[in-house]
């Protein structure tokens, strides 16, 4: 699953080997933008929420707002067989919107539950196939019709980028999913993510095996980590699992930036290998493309890198499904219009919720009926240096997510 998040951290890496490794730099970018595969999806996705945002005049690329969709493969091809298993097919069971603001002052990061109802649209394939559209259905799927259809990643990422954008009315401008090698791979580069780890977890679906208290994670500890949802790690649902996806990125990104990454250029080139050899992006997320981006980043206050995720509640139809509640309506509509996520929106439109949608053995989907969600408010915006519960609470890069006596 991913760092997948650490998209940001690739953005920001590739500027400083840029602006701190002077002509050697520029060598390196490109040897590691032939690392990463491109797709491009321009023509699968339909057409694109209009933005509401405003650039700033004579500053087209400082001046605005970008949204990346950042996705999990659970690929087993490759490598990834021996680190994943070998079941067939692709999911992507993390997805994570990235909102990086106009002025670059803020970054936030909201992950999308793979067991949320949502409408999934037709979705076209780069072999020419469609999908049935579902007006109820978990949300992975959409990645997984894709694929199914067309055997490709684009068709896969294009379907999911579809989806985001009907459900939230938020444009994407980029996609970026990586793998599991690729995760443990730059986990593994910087040498471990620091951990405070509140009891002892154990969870045999994904061979998570941790002692509580303070530790460094391995690439592969932490894949563990952010794939275990049973044993005592959570209770099979997906929000504990996302927790420790967001307290995972978290310790990456403070521990970039406390090892200073970011302006040593042999522990850069060894992270961007690892962050760009197992990543998929679209033909416009390219390293050479990221430095203006990731140089106006470089600055950015800790307490203004935000993670949530989006509210739901259960569905009323399976206590196993969930629900996007009217709050999330609210947090879309401030990310599609360049404001802070949980500012409150004026006169947010209310969500529906549906019912599950019935899935034929060839990946169908029949609609389910609707109902409306039950009313709920903007979650506060996050406390600097409070302890949050991660998954469940918004909390900011700066904010305590876990204690260890």
């Amino acid at each position: 699953m991913k760092s997948h998040n650490a998209v940001r951290g690739v953005a920001l890496a590739a500027v400083a080997l840029v602006v701190f490794g002077a002509s050697s730099a520029v060598a390196v970018a490109q040897r590691l933008q032939n690392n990463i595969t491109t797709v491009d999806v321009s023509g699968l996705t339909g057409p694109r929420p209009s933005s509401k945002a405003v650039a700033k005049p004579g500053d087209p690329n400082a001046g605005q707002p970008v949204n990346i969709l950042v996705m999990g493969s659970d690929t087993r091809a490759g490598v990834n067989a021996s680190i994943g298993g070998n079941d067939s097919g692709q999911r992507s069971d993390t997805a994570i919107v990235v909102h990086i603001s106009a002025d670059r002052s803020r970054v936030e990061l909201v992950s999308i539950p793979r067991d949320s109802l949502v409408k999934i649209p037709v979705c076209q394939a780069t072999n020419g196939k469609s999908s049935r559209a579902s007006s109820s259905a978990m949300f992975n799927s959409a990645f997984a019709t894709g694929w199914d259809m067309g055997g490709d990643m684009a068709s896969a990422a294009a379907c999911a980028i579809k989806t985001v954008q009907q459900n939230t009315g938020v444009a994407i401008d980029h996609f970026a999913v990586v793998d599991f090698a690729g995760f443990q791979a730059m986990v593994n580069a910087i040498g471990g993510v620091p951990m405070c780890i509140p009891h002892a977890l154990h969870d045999t679906y994904s061979g998570l095996n941790l002692p509580a208290g303070q530790q460094v994670l391995n690439g592969q500890q932490a894949l563990e980590l952010a794939r275990a949802r049973h044993g005592n790690v959570g209770d099979g649902g997906d929000l504990d699992r996302i927790g420790n996806q967001q307290r995972l990125i978290q310790a990456m990104v403070n521990e970039v930036l406390s090892k200073k990454v970011l302006t040593n250029v042999p522990n850069l080139v060894s992270f961007l290998s690892a962050a760009t050899s197992s990543l998929t992006t679209d033909s416009g997320l390219q390293l050479q493309n990221l430095t203006g981006l990731a140089y106006n980043l470089r600055n950015i206050n800790r307490d203004n890198v935000v993670f949530m995720t989006i509210p739901t509640g259960p569905a009323p139809s399976d206590p196993n499904r969930l629900v996007w509640t009217s709050a999330a309506t609210a947090i879309w509509a401030n990310m599609a219009a360049d404001k802070p996520i949980l500012q409150e929106a004026a006169q947010p439109t209310p969500t529906t919720a549906s019912t599950p949608a019935k899935t034929s053995a060839a990946g169908g989907t029949k609609a389910g009926t609707t109902t409306p969600p039950a009313a709920a408010a903007t979650p506060a915006a996050p406390a600097p240096s409070a302890s949050k519960s991660a998954g469940h609470e918004a909390f900011t890069s700066a904010d305590n997510t876990g204690s260890c006596s």
